[in-house]
């Protein structure tokens, strides 16, 4: 039997890949020097008071009387409390590397996710930091500081780059790696007495469950070389990531006042 051996016509060429490159959104990170600039202010007020009127109570000044996460002012209904501790600090230490983290993560995620968005990120991640810390310590409980805040931050990061991973390749990769290591890391050193894990763990799930629904979805558009990113995340998954993280932690937070 002769066989006809198959035409090299007939043999479909292997699908050649090529890595091309597209330009990341240029945004200005306005939310971001905001905050910190605002967080920063808020700071030197507190130090005027003290220089003022001197601490009120211990080692409290004035802007943390009426500010800061204290359980029991809580429980009495002042529950601006949730929020207003991701202004205020103890230290010039405790500021520094809050804003020094807000200042490199923040930069970064604002491009990708927008002025709104990452605004809604900052304040979801202190809200639902400072309700985590309200139910696990204590009548007692006290704290302030933007940790909460830039621990959501860090869990949307991971989120954005795990979203994203076959856009970044590589980088993706190594990014999910330095923050998972960040992570743990200072979870580890908030074992330490006087540091509030309880928050940071809080704020962490908050910002990981908004960017979940809320994370850009970057694809690339057009034909080479006019190529853009093109975020497919809708609207309405906007408001469910948000919706759903006020109602999760506004519900904890009901639950730890009225036992509900």
């Amino acid at each position: 039997m002769n066989e006809t051996p198959a035409s090299p016509l007939n043999v479909e060429p292997a699908p050649v890949s090529q890595t091309v490159q597209v330009a990341l959104p240029e945004l200005v990170p306005k939310v971001t020097y905001a905050i910190l600039g605002f967080t920063v202010v808020v700071y030197l007020l507190q130090l005027l008071s003290v220089a003022v009127y001197g601490y009120a109570v211990y080692q409290i000044d004035w802007l943390e009387i009426y500010g800061a996460r204290f359980n029991q002012a809580i429980r009495m209904g002042e529950l601006w409390r949730f929020i207003t501790p991701v202004f205020l600090h103890g230290s010039p230490q405790h500021i520094f590397f809050n804003m020094y983290a807000l200042l490199s993560i923040g930069t970064l995620l604002e491009k990708h996710f927008g002025h709104g968005r990452f605004a809604l990120l900052y304040f979801l991640g202190a809200f639902s930091g400072n309700v985590f810390s309200f139910l696990l310590t204590g009548e007692n409980g006290y704290s302030v500081g933007a940790s909460t805040a830039v621990f959501g931050l860090i869990a949307a990061e991971v989120v954005f780059f795990y979203q994203n991973r076959k856009l970044f390749g590589s980088h993706a990769k190594q990014a999910i790696t330095n923050a998972g290591f960040i992570i743990v890391v200072n979870l580890f050193i908030g074992l330490t007495p006087g540091i509030d894990n309880w928050g940071h763990v809080g704020g962490l799930l908050g910002g990981a469950m908004f960017a979940w629904f809320s994370s850009p979805r970057w694809a690339v558009e057009g034909i080479s070389p006019d190529l853009h990113l093109v975020d497919q995340r809708e609207y309405r998954e906007v408001v469910v990531g948000m919706g759903l993280v006020v109602i999760v932690f506004g519900a904890l937070a009901a639950w730890g006042l009225f036992g509900v």
